[in-house]
């Protein structure tokens, strides 16, 4: 610990220098450093763990963990203070001898996320439940590069997705200009098309870096057969034995991820369906034409169908009628069928009967817009599909700037596939990064029991019901520091240290959310806060800590200091040291909060 001096220049003319002392452990960590060392001036592994135990609530440690614990804090202390020295060696830690931890040496390992994190690192979750019981992190529109019009078409944010996590790929297929290959295109727009071959190779190259667990294409199909026939082939020779082949046509529940690791689903419409369809589409597409605009109830709802159909935006609607014609002529294609393990219903009718369980499982696909407005008065009719059935939620066809729309409102129904665009950034990522950060960051979230089950009366979980306080969330933000570190002296201010706030936020069911901020820190690059937030929860399975550091400005927006959102289902107790992202989701070399996290 220590002081640091930072000087600032005013008007090109004179220096303003600031004295800033470096952190000190809070009284709550001395209380409990002296409680579990039994007073004394240093805590041994056997003390460590007890602590890690007790108040960690990490029942699993084990004594030899507590001194890997140390001996990497006391390795870790000496290559900073050899980095201050500018010696360049790293010392070894003396023979595996621990002596134990100082308070300071203890403030420090608080403050490292490796040993000290929020979340469990490792998968934990059962994975042997069917496909449709799990949340799965997918994305819309994958190959687009930036807006939904014009952009171009690329297999850049696809590799980029897998690296993230993202389970599940949509791949748009239509024709290429000769008819006789198959693009990568968002049909209808300028956007400048990839091939699939492109597409197909990259997805097989970074499909479980990330993850083992499967991957799953939604293929958006604008294809004739032999064109289909082609993407079979295709898929055949690139994938191999990662491609998962179903042992029926029919199947009454989804396999399991645990059954599927490392292996490739293809999910789409049976060649059949689409073209009924595309005669349903065209006939409505002319009912609009001849109404001119009409927007009764009964048309919105037709319209929306319409847009089910093609399983993707607006803005695809539309194919050419030499190509219905061909297809038409040729028939479905067997070995394009024998690939897709999910599929894609259309929705027929009214929308409860497109909910109604019966038969084989399926794959049903919403735009936002649709779902909130089915929740309305179908909402336990949704939740009751989605316990056997996979729903898949999309942005509506108005967001061209591939904007988003909050995913808690497919989840709070147990949509497996809320998509979003994964282009851009803002909090809807946010939040969705926040969600898949649970169990392990392996793209599937076992959804909490009671979006799986009926009570008694055969009812289901209803997300608009006012349901009791379930427990209570204690948050206590103590300080932050890295700033320093990762961004320039002058990046927040450029005549003084910045001033920093936290906003500490839940963002969940209705019932549950909540915006709470600490006091501003004036001119300090390492702030203390010490300030505590509870926030009772009726939901807390869905909801989300969300957690920003901002930059307190008088005349202008206030500047972006880093965040993050934490599952709170997967919250642990105690100390923990919280890393932050910047806006495009992105971890901060340095920048964390140290944090108290109690349930009650």
């Amino acid at each position: 610990m220590g002081t640091f001096t930072y000087n600032y220049k005013m008007f090109k003319c004179f220096n303003r220098k600031y004295a800033i002392t470096d952190q000190s452990p809070p009284p709550d960590v001395k209380d409990v450093f002296s409680t579990f060392s039994d007073g004394a001036t240093s805590i041994s592994a056997e003390k460590l763990r007890w602590f890690l135990v007790d108040h960690q609530g990490e029942l699993e440690c084990t004594t030899q963990d507590s001194e890997c614990i140390i001996d990497n804090v006391l390795r870790s202390l000496k290559r900073i203070q050899e980095k201050e020295n500018d010696s360049g060696v790293i010392s070894e830690s003396d023979n595996g001898v621990h002596q134990g931890l100082t308070l300071d040496d203890f403030f420090h390992f608080l403050f490292l996320d490796d040993f000290n994190g929020p979340l469990k690192s490792q998968v934990h979750h059962d994975m042997n439940a069917p496909l449709s019981h799990y949340f799965i992190y997918t994305g819309h529109n994958s190959y687009l590069t930036g807006n939904q019009l014009s952009s171009d078409c690329s297999d850049v944010p696809i590799i980029k997705a897998l690296q993230r996590g993202v389970r599940v790929i949509e791949l748009d297929l239509w024709p290429n200009s000769t008819r006789d290959d198959i693009d990568v295109v968002h049909g209808r727009t300028l956007t400048t098309p990839v091939s699939l071959t492109q597409c197909l190779k990259s997805i097989k190259e970074y499909a479980f870096v990330k993850s083992e667990y499967p991957v799953i294409i939604t293929l958006e199909d604008h294809l004739t057969p032999d064109l289909q026939a082609k993407v079979a082939e295709m898929t055949t020779q690139i994938f191999g034995e990662m491609l998962h082949y179903p042992q029926t046509d029919t199947r009454v529940e989804f396999p399991t991820p645990e059954s599927l690791k490392c292996r490739i689903l293809i999910s789409t419409k049976q060649p059949k369906e689409y073209l009924e369809c595309k005669q349903f589409k065209d006939k409505e597409i002319e009912r609009e034409l001849a109404d001119e605009g009409s927007s009764s109830p009964s048309h919105s709802t037709d319209v929306e169908s319409e847009e089910k159909c093609n399983g993707s935006d607006l803005d695809d609607q539309e194919d050419s009628i030499a190509l219905d014609k061909k297809t038409d002529q040729q028939g479905s294609t067997p070995e394009y069928k024998r690939l897709i393990t999910i599929h894609a219903g259309k929705p027929k009718g009214h929308i409860k009967d497109s909910l109604k369980v019966v038969g084989s499982v399926k794959r049903l696909s919403l735009s936002e817009q649709e779902l909130e407005r089915a929740s309305v008065s179908h909402g336990p009719d949704i939740v009751r599909f989605t316990q056997k059935n996979i729903l898949r939620v999309y942005p509506k066809g108005t967001r061209v700037n591939s904007s988003n729309y909050r995913p808690h409102i497919g989840w709070m129904y147990g949509a497996q596939m809320v998509a979003l665009n994964m282009q851009g950034y803002g909090r809807s990522l946010w939040f969705m990064e926040g969600m898949f950060r649970s169990n392990g960051g392996c793209g599937y979230v076992k959804k909490p029991a009671f979006l799986l089950e009926r009570d008694a009366q055969d009812e289901t979980f209803d997300p608009k019901r006012t349901l009791p306080v379930k427990k209570t969330l204690k948050v206590k933000v103590y300080m932050g520091n890295g700033w320093s570190s990762d961004f320039s002296k002058t990046h927040f201010d450029a005549f003084s240290p910045p001033d920093f706030y936290t906003k500490v936020c839940i963002v969940g069911v209705p019932a549950d959310r909540a915006n709470k901020k600490t006091k501003i820190i004036p001119d300090n690059w390492f702030p203390v806060w010490d300030e505590e937030f509870e926030f009772p929860l009726s939901v807390p399975e869905l909801a989300l800590l969300r957690i920003e550091v901002r930059e307190y400005d008088k005349h202008e927006k206030d500047d972006f200091g880093g965040q993050t959102c934490l599952p709170i289902s997967e919250l642990r107790p105690g100390f923990r040291s919280v890393p932050l992202y910047d806006q495009k989701g992105e971890k901060l070399k340095s920048v964390k909060l140290l944090m108290r996290f109690q349930f009650r």
